[in-house]
């Protein structure tokens, strides 16, 4: 991988609708080293791109172009629904009212294997190096048989589609759920795993949840101090914090040394991808 790995976060979630086809290519076309994504399991054992087990009803149109109440998630529960059904959704036409960058295009949830075709044969099409893919297993055990399948099922469909469509070495499984990164540690450990973590517990603390030490430590950026950054390094972890929006928060952690950064505004990464080489060039 890339000495420091840019990724954009459901592809440009701040530009376009997140974790679509659009979204996705946005943020190759904008340079990022890595597409970040988060994925769930349909009825039908698809493995779907989507952040939520169910249709956000903050931007989804059901196929009758109606809207879904805040109450009615667990009527739209990806997990028992086949992929066939869950295409019929739009999930980009609504504006996003956290992201005024946002612009709204037609778009529906896409199996994982569509994006990694379409990321794979757009690079090779375009001037550009080749991608990396941080997928996110989102897992929960409160979710397990309700919206996700048992752990060692979920991670073996991803597992398996990702092995079918791009080199092993080019991804990154991450996930906040223990249990995943356990499986997948002891049944592919050349896989690489990121530890993600959104608590304020300690590091110390955080890490004791596992039996091994993940290659990546990704907390939200808010709890990372430039003391972490320098245990982390000396404890020989790979420091990738999320989700990185504001320019001056991303400048300080270049600064305080920090492996990647995960942000919704792929634009904004790549001005800091600039300024890094402006001033690798001075020195």
């Amino acid at each position: 991988m890339a000495q420091f790995d840019f990724e954009g976060h459901r592809g440009a979630r701040g530009l376009l609708p997140e974790n679509t086809i659009p979204a996705f290519i946005k943020a190759l076309d904008l340079g990022v080293t890595t597409l970040e994504m988060d994925v769930v399991i349909s009825k039908d054992k698809k493995v779907v791109v989507s952040h939520d087990p169910f249709f956000n009803h903050e931007f989804t149109t059901t196929p009758e172009g109606k809207k879904i109440r805040s109450r009615q998630h667990d009527e739209h529960l990806l997990y028992h629904m086949n992929y066939e059904d869950i295409k019929k959704y739009d999930v980009g036409k609504r504006n996003h009212s956290e992201f005024p960058e946002q612009v709204s295009v037609p778009a529906y949830k896409p199996l994982l294997s569509e994006v990694l075709t379409t990321a794979e044969r757009h690079v090779k099409n375009t001037d550009r190096d080749e991608v990396y893919y941080n997928i996110e297993i989102k897992a929960e055990e409160e979710w397990d048989m309700l919206y996700t399948p048992p752990v060692d099922e979920f991670c073996e469909l991803v597992v398996k589609t990702v092995d079918a469509y791009v080199p092993m070495h080019r991804v990154i499984l991450q996930s906040f759920d223990p249990r995943v990164l356990e499986y997948l540690h002891q049944h592919y450990p050349q896989i690489r795993l990121a530890f993600l973590v959104e608590n304020k517990q300690s590091i110390q603390e955080n890490l004791k949840k596992l039996s091994f030490k993940p290659p990546i430590y990704s907390p939200e950026y808010f709890l990372l101090k430039k003391k972490d950054v320098k245990w982390l390094h000396a404890n020989d972890f790979k420091v990738i914090p999320w989700t990185v929006n504001d320019k001056e928060e991303m400048e300080k952690l270049v600064e305080w040394g920090v492996d990647g950064l995960i942000s919704d505004y792929p634009d904004r990464l790549m001005i800091i991808k600039k300024e890094m080489k402006l001033h690798a060039t001075s020195l």
